[in-house]
């Protein structure tokens, strides 16, 4: 009689080699229909040709292939990035443009040199830099803007100003000159666009397309004024640095760190959330090594800007994807259609590559994405800012405007920091907030002082200050606590911050104890020249030890020295 088998014998079983590489080939095959499309309709939005998009959507996918972390993650060209590309080349070349591809160029190389430097200085822990707030309102309001000026390139009218509030205006004005036969090939592929997209594993960007250039071949759609897409030259170009001046370099370095900040917010975004989801683990600065050899490859032959954006991250996951072979899969076939139907890509609509375009940024026009900062009464003006300053400034000024509304709320968080004095929880090792616990009490002659963030040049003083005051406001006192289990390190202002608190301690009479100190805490006010900061007040202990060494009688000095240094 053969053994039972196991209970768990099925419970997440290990999907066979071949399963999982039939079910990488089904993804690739689904998403492939998807990315060349895409990637020919986001050349549009930064006004470069159609072949821009393709080179960045090989480079994209055959570096983080290599390279890269995430198992479904798909690094092509995202509509931002095309959308912040498009306004920094016309702000600088001024109408030129052979200029403005050098520079597009140029751009996309120094973008992917951040990258890479980021990565080698190991600041894949810096993935927050730019809040989800911000981010989010600044998302939402590029939506707005890309989604008006593909209906402005589709009935044919060019109003003069770039802000939306005066861009929709004209707009409007001229709507007896629009060309309502492109609207209603528009509203029509959009329409199938959005039928396609209930339909899992169906490329309904690719159907469109293929419908779309049947019917304006059918019906002549050029009478109507209706223009298309055009011949799409994918020559890979020789690897050459942009010829470009000084100046223009220092503008593009301004300009690669904007961009590569919100690329990596918004490819740290896909990655991480589809990790989360699975369980699986992420890599942040192998993601950025990634990410840097994708954009400087794309950038070294002519390609756009590229990043893990979450719709062709999502369609991948979604099609079942299991690991980056689909991405290759997708490569591939992209080439033999590339090789192939290019030419008919050609023949393709404007109308429609438009819709692709509105489809494709749709899924950030959801205001319940906001719904949260409202109910918890954060960061609700934050998302607000975000949006109007980009519809009022434009995409690259709304862009810088948001990253430093990022830095503003992270400087106002910490400069605001306040200290909390704590007390006893009744017999117990737990020192805690007395003003949040009330049941906590002070441990006689002493005070025991927490400031709540990270020690920093934007709020030392203004933490230390309410220490003295805390210190002078107390009585009968013999020892001062002073924990920094919050500050991971320490800075020069900070430092002199607390050699200043040092000297008012002492001049007051009081003994000073700094706990929970962390290594490099320690080891350079350890190594500090000494009697700054002398060694015997300084320890790694925690506050219920600290304050048994304060405790300790006067005979026992030596021996409360040398628990506090950890001999």
């Amino acid at each position: 009689m053969s053994a039972a088998p196991s209970q768990h014998a099925d419970l997440n079983p290990t999907p066979a080699p071949k399963r999982v590489v039939s079910a990488d080939l089904v993804a690739g095959l689904s998403i492939a229909g998807l990315l060349l499309p895409e990637a020919v309709a986001y050349s549009s939005i930064a006004n470069l040709p159609p072949q821009t998009g393709v080179i960045a959507l090989f480079a994209g996918l055959l570096c983080y292939g290599l390279f890269g972390s995430s198992r479904f993650a798909i690094v092509s060209a995202t509509s931002s990035s095309a959308a912040v590309l498009a306004a920094a080349t016309a702000s600088m070349a001024n109408g030129d443009i052979g200029l403005r591809m050098t520079l597009a160029i140029g751009l996309v190389m120094i973008t992917g040199l951040f990258f890479l430097l980021a990565g080698l200085a190991r600041m894949g822990s810096v993935t927050d830099f730019i809040a989800k707030p911000v981010l989010r309102g600044f998302a939402f309001g590029l939506a707005i803007v890309i989604i008006v000026k593909q209906i402005a390139s589709v009935v044919d009218v060019h109003p003069v100003h770039s802000d939306m509030t005066r861009f929709i205006p004209e707009m409007l004005a001229q709507a007896g000159h629009w060309n309502w036969v492109s609207v209603a090939v528009m509203a029509a592929a959009l329409a199938l666009l959005f039928l396609f997209a209930r339909l899992r594993r169906v490329p309904g960007a690719l159907l469109v397309i293929v419908i779309g250039v049947a019917a304006g071949q059918w019906l002549n759609l050029q009478q109507y004024g209706v223009g298309l897409v055009g011949s799409i030259h994918l020559q890979l170009a020789l690897p050459t640095l942009p010829m470009l001046s000084r100046a223009d370099w220092l503008r593009l370095g301004e300009l690669g760190f904007a961009m590569g900040m919100i690329l990596y917010a918004e490819s740290y975004g896909s990655i991480r959330s589809f990790a989360i989801k699975h369980g699986d683990t992420t890599a942040p600065n192998r993601d950025l090594l990634a990410l840097g050899a994708s954009n400087l490859l794309s950038g070294l032959f002519h390609g756009m800007p590229v990043g893990a954006g979450y719709s062709a991250t999502s369609a991948n996951e979604a099609a079942g994807a299991t690991s980056r072979l689909s991405g290759w899969v997708a490569a591939l076939v992209m080439l033999a259609i590339v090789l192939t139907l290019l030419p008919g890509i050609a023949l393709t609509p404007e109308p429609v590559l438009a819709a692709i375009v509105i489809h494709a940024v749709s899924h950030t026009l959801n205001p319940m994405a906001f719904r949260p900062y409202f109910q918890w009464r954060r960061d609700r003006l934050v998302v607000i800012a975000s949006v109007i300053a980009v519809l009022l400034l434009g995409v690259l000024d709304g862009l810088l405007v948001s990253i430093v509304i990022s830095i503003f709320m992270m400087l106002r968080q910490f400069s605001q920091s306040t200290i909390s004095v704590l007390g006893q929880l009744g017999d117990s090792h737990d020192f805690v907030n007395m003003r949040t616990h009330p049941a906590a009490q002070p441990v006689a002659g002493i005070i025991i002082l927490r400031p709540n963030e990270p020690l920093f040049f934007a709020n030392a003083e203004r933490i230390l200050s309410q220490a003295r005051r805390s210190i002078a406001a107390a009585k009968d006192l013999h020892t001062v606590i002073l924990s920094l289990e919050e500050s991971p390190d320490l800075d020069s202002t900070s430092l002199e911050g607390l050699h200043d608190f040092f000297t008012f301690v002492e001049a007051s009479g009081l003994q000073l104890l700094l706990a929970r100190l962390k290594d490099p805490v320690y080891d350079i006010m350890k190594n500090a020249v000494a009697p700054a900061f002398p060694a015997a007040c300084l320890s790694a202990l925690s506050v219920a030890e600290a304050v048994h060494v304060a405790l300790t009688p006067q005979q026992d000095t030596k021996q409360a020295t040398d628990i506090i240094q950890g001999e």
